[in-house]
């Protein structure tokens, strides 16, 4: 039996994408499912899977930059008209949560028309969720250090980003969300992970890869991969092959589906 099938919703960077939805995640465990990120047009794909509104638990997003939010508001408002039931919590950085709040209230998706009850709680870097028996880890990047240093004065806010570690049912996958250097892979890594889902917008292939070559990596997901990688994939996979070395890897686009199970993973 699978332990985990992983839904890839949208695999884009945070450029406009032609060919790509941005970032959005679906882990679908035995007793839980939930996002990972909720960027454009995640609504469609639910909508377009067939699958319950009432499948997914709750969501995590990593962050506050719109290719991994913007999609957030169409899918409550989906929720909303197909008559969603089953509660839903948020877990998102902490600047986040009153204006999502605020904007749901501009947007007439009133809390009072819904027939979920919808919960946001901010994320705490280390600080552990259990959903559905599986743990979910958020661990800090530094995705957000430069604009903090070039706009904390200015602007008040975290500028917090995350990374989760998600462990369950025998698993143990890394998901790197957005990072600002491959040492933010490191509190995703120190123990041996059957799968690592790992961005390569904002890492150059050859220190990533030679970060990673003497970790307990099982299998390497590529998402978000940034614009110029994609246009000559043939080459790209090259690339990769050539730095990577030992470790089987796979570059993921919209809608594929991938059974992870305790001892291997399959592609689907």
């Amino acid at each position: 039996m699978d332990s985990l099938i992983l839904n890839c919703l949208g695999t884009g960077d945070g450029w406009p994408c032609a060919d790509r939805s941005h970032s959005a995640f679906l882990y679908r465990f035995p007793q839980t499912a939930f996002l990972i990120d909720c960027g454009e047009s995640v609504s469609r794909t639910v909508k377009a899977s067939g699958w319950s509104y009432d499948l997914i638990e709750c969501a995590f997003l990593s962050h506050l930059h719109f290719d991994h939010l913007g999609g957030f508001f169409m899918l409550m408002q989906s929720f909303w008209l197909e008559g969603r039931r089953r509660a839903l919590t948020v877990h998102m950085p902490e600047d986040g949560i009153s204006p999502v709040k605020r904007l749901m209230d501009a947007g007439c998706v009133f809390e009072d028309l819904l027939a979920f009850r919808l919960r946001f709680k901010a994320l705490r870097g280390r600080r552990s969720v259990v959903v559905g028996g599986v743990k979910v880890t958020p661990c800090p990047t530094t995705h957000l250090d430069q604009l903090r240093a070039s706009f904390g004065s200015k602007y008040a806010q975290r500028f917090e980003s995350f990374g989760f570690l998600i462990e369950g049912h025998g698993l143990r996958v890394a998901h790197s969300a957005d990072v600002g250097a491959v040492e933010d892979l490191s509190p995703l890594l120190s123990k041996p992970v059957n799968l690592l889902v790992c961005e390569l917008a904002h890492l150059d292939v050859e220190p990533l890869a030679a970060y990673l070559k003497d970790k307990p990596v099982g299998r390497v997901l590529f998402v978000h991969l940034a614009r110029a990688l994609r246009q000559d994939m043939q080459a790209t996979r090259k690339r990769i092959r050539g730095a990577l070395g030992r470790i089987p890897f796979r570059i993921a686009e919209d809608g594929d589906r991938l059974a992870v199970r305790a001892v291997g993973m399959e592609g689907g």
